[in-house]
């Protein structure tokens, strides 16, 4: 058996053109991920973290472009491959939970018929054997099979996000990627569907990227943490590692705003100014404007990655020790 990664992403850049400009929305990015292993993409909104997403699936507008770098899943570097090849990648291979359930069902469509529609497509299974599958999935996200014959609107929120789920693990892909799954939901449904999620990626042994502005969520879910600013990740590190003893400035105050239900009651930090605008990031460390420890070697050059073990961050002046 191979020991390579089920997706490696090595140097990834991808920019948006628009009238005023080049967007810098994947400016450099490298990450791998172990089968059963899950990745948490986690920073405040705009850092590209959907952006890295939809690139990885190639579901990219037309003013989008890929301007170096691989996508390797399972060795294949899906940046290469034909338009026509990569349909016969997505949802076999790599599939996608979206963050709005409602506006990803079609509302005039029975939900089952487009989860069959989905198998009938990519498997080429016959009619009833679909149906078979669609009912063994309700099963598994804990849906009651008879719900198969229901319209969106019938379903209720949380409903809906487990049929997702459901679609996205149809063709049982190697990867899925989960963006923002279960923001629209109250915090109950919400926790029942993160531990859901969990379990089926245990018994299945697949490969997950979550991805999340929410830090409580990544740390539930994740093996591994990738924080990301302004299209880049700018500190990497088991779960473990990244809450326990952050280096990045950014990660810190990530933490400090977040509130804890255990240890000392603490006043929570505000993490001053907005992200850069990405048509024209900031020279050297793209952080370095909200940075309390910014010097003028983070104004003028690229951070190095420092590194503890495994776990690694890009700054001039790491945190912690």
């Amino acid at each position: 058996m191979s020991n390579r990664p089920v997706l490696a992403v090595e140097d990834l850049t991808m920019h948006y053109s628009i009238k005023a400009g080049a967007v810098r929305a994947v400016d450099g990015v490298t990450f791998s991920i172990e089968r059963g292993q899950a990745l948490g993409l986690v920073g405040e909104s705009g850092s590209g973290k959907s952006s890295i997403a939809m690139t990885l699936l190639r579901l990219l507008p037309d003013n989008a472009q890929i301007l170096r770098g691989k996508i390797l899943l399972d060795g294949i570097d899906i940046v290469t491959l034909s338009e026509e090849r990569m349909r016969e990648f997505r949802w076999n291979r790599i599939s996608m939970i979206f963050q709005a359930a409602m506006n990803s069902l079609n509302p005039v469509y029975k939900v089952g018929e487009q989860i069959i529609e989905a198998l009938e497509a990519h498997l080429e299974s016959a009619r009833e054997e679909s149906i078979e599958r669609v009912r063994r999935l309700y099963d598994v996200v804990s849906l009651d099979p008879g719900l198969i014959v229901r319209y969106p609107h019938e379903y209720s929120g949380g409903m809906r996000q487990r049929a997702i789920i459901a679609m996205a693990l149809a063709c049982e892909p190697d990867l899925i990627i989960a963006d923002e799954p279960t923001t629209a939901l109250d915090v109950i449904v919400q926790d029942h569907i993160l531990r859901e999620m969990r379990s089926i990626q245990a018994e299945l042994d697949m490969s997950m990227i979550y991805i999340s502005h929410d830090m409580a969520v990544i740390a539930e879910v994740s093996d591994v943490v990738g924080v990301m600013y302004a299209g880049k990740i700018v500190e990497l590190g088991s779960t473990a590692d990244v809450f326990q003893s952050p280096i990045h400035p950014y990660t810190r105050s990530l933490m400090s705003a977040f509130p804890s239900v255990t240890g000392k009651k603490r006043d929570l930090a505000t993490l001053t100014g907005e992200p850069p605008n990405l048509l024209d990031p900031p020279t050297g460390c793209r952080f370095h404007p909200r940075c309390p420890y910014a010097t003028d070697e983070c104004r003028s050059q690229e951070p190095p990655a420092v590194r503890r073990g495994n776990h690694w961050a890009a700054c001039w002046n790491p945190q912690g020790e």
